[in-house]
């Protein structure tokens, strides 16, 4: 937003320009109005922002005590949360876009939030320790997106929703190319994975493709180069 002053004689502007000494407050009025007429949409989101929300609409189904943060809900509160926010700003990017997530967090409340990591936590830990953000958003299902080495050692297939719900992971190469999709891995494992280890060990030779992989230590290297003495 720019603010500008004009100069009129009645219904005739005779001069504009940049206004100096615009009215702060107007300005954050202004901004806040826009929102809510406009939507939430003109808001600078951040990834962990948006996928909170989603988030909150997959837990809500198993907790109907966690808020969706649906829009309307989120616009009936705006001037408690919004305006804070918009104080000394001329432009609503200049909001930083944390923000919008501390806001998310503060309306959902301590008690929602603890149910929600339990519910719907934001990654997979993998067995080799690497962290993946979860796509709540997939019409399938929660999904997340994980290296085959990553998951060797794992013999159960991983959840959410307290063991409700299975992830869909979407393994890949360590190239990060899709090779499977799967919400069962343990079938995986034992059924054509001995193919896909097959094709991969020569596409990829550096790293390990185990015959059985529910057994073998998970690992994000390559394989160490053997010397000869």
């Amino acid at each position: 937003m720019n603010p500008t002053r004009s100069r009129r004689l009645g219904s005739i502007r005779i001069s504009s320009g940049p206004d100096l000494k615009p009215d702060q407050a107007a300005i954050e009025q202004a901004l806040l109005e826009g929102v809510r007429q406009h939507g939430l949409d003109l808001l600078p989101w951040n990834d962990e922002a948006r996928q909170l929300r989603e988030r909150a609409v997959f837990a809500h189904s198993f907790d109907g005590a966690i808020p969706t943060l649906d829009d309307q809900a989120i616009l009936d509160c705006a001037e408690e949360w919004l305006a804070p926010l918009l104080s000394g700003k001329r432009r609503l990017g200049d909001i930083p876009p944390h923000a919008i997530t501390n806001v998310l967090q503060g309306l959902l409340g301590y008690d929602a939030m603890r149910k929600l990591d339990r519910l719907a936590p934001a990654e997979f830990a993998s067995p080799a320790g690497s962290r993946h953000l979860i796509d709540y958003s997939a019409s399938g299902g929660p999904v997340v997106e994980v290296r085959a080495q990553a998951l060797f050692g794992l013999s159960q297939h991983p959840s959410v929703a307290g063991g409700q719900v299975p992830l869909t992971l979407a393994i890949t190469s360590p190239a990060g190319r899709p090779i499977q999709t799967t919400k069962d891995l343990p079938g995986f494992w034992t059924g054509s994975w001995r193919d896909v280890a097959k094709d991969m060990r020569g596409r990829y030779p550096k790293h390990p493709w185990p015959d059985d992989p529910a057994s073998a230590a998970p690992t994000l290297k390559s394989k160490r180069a053997t010397r000869t003495p």
